[in-house]
């Protein structure tokens, strides 16, 4: 890592405004805003961080960005002012850069927080994702959730990240169990062999799976990596 000179950070990224929309459907309960949770407020109050605060795990805004602290390290050199060596991830890109802080400087804390939404149903290009306790539904469009859509299956408990009200991310559980739709037909003795086979799933993902694996099955996947697990 060169120098200790501060990177030029974008914004430009962050998923707008328009990306995320609320249902006007009316529910079984009154509608009484978002969000629910008393703990927190519509506007939180931002706190400002020292440089000398930065640890891993710390959610820090810079340039209107959202970044989470990935590794640090204080220095203090011979010559010259100390500073904070990190490595930070941007919440809404997922780029991960390297930054220098002034030892002493002041850092707004971003507030980065999580809630589980149950996605429910696709309503034309937008995903739907429902919170259980309000029935209160939150609209992503297809350019937010990308490539998980590959993975997304109803009554699937999915994690939101939110900033500043908007929904910059959502996680996916670690493990999905889908059915396999489309696939050559095992063979006897296919179990002894240890090949593999693309096989087309429900969500329309397509993986590879042991030989004997056939339409119909139910698979477990890891959507880290989009490979097979086991037979569910």
């Amino acid at each position: 890592m060169a120098g200790i000179g501060a990177f030029n950070f974008s914004s430009a990224s962050i998923i707008s405004s328009s990306s995320l929309t609320f249902s006007s459907k009316p529910s079984l309960l009154p509608m009484l805003g978002f969000p629910r949770n008393p703990r927190r407020t519509r506007f939180p109050k931002i706190f400002a961080l020292s440089s000398n605060d930065i640890k891993v795990g710390v959610n820090i805004e810079v340039d209107g960005a959202p970044w989470r602290v990935l590794e640090f390290l204080h220095v203090k050199p011979g010559k010259g002012a100390a500073f904070v060596r990190t490595k930070l991830r941007n919440y809404v890109t997922g780029n991960v850069v390297d930054k220098t802080f002034r030892a002493g400087s002041s850092i707004d804390e971003a507030n980065v927080f999580k809630e589980t939404k149950q996605y429910t149903y696709k309503d034309g290009s937008q995903y739907v994702f429902m919170d259980l306790n309000t029935y209160e539904e939150i609209r992503l469009n297809a350019s937010d959730v990308g490539d998980k859509t590959k993975w997304l299956r109803e009554g699937m408990d999915c994690i939101l990240l939110f900033w500043n009200g908007k929904v910059i991310d959502f996680d996916l559980p670690i493990t999905v169990q889908l059915t396999v739709v489309d696939v050559d037909p095992g063979l006897k003795g296919d179990t002894a062999q240890g090949g593999s086979k693309p096989a087309t799933l429900d969500t329309g993902a397509v993986v590879n799976v042991p030989l004997f694996i056939n339409i119909g099955d139910e698979i477990l996947v890891d959507t880290r990596n989009g490979q097979y697990m086991n037979r569910a």
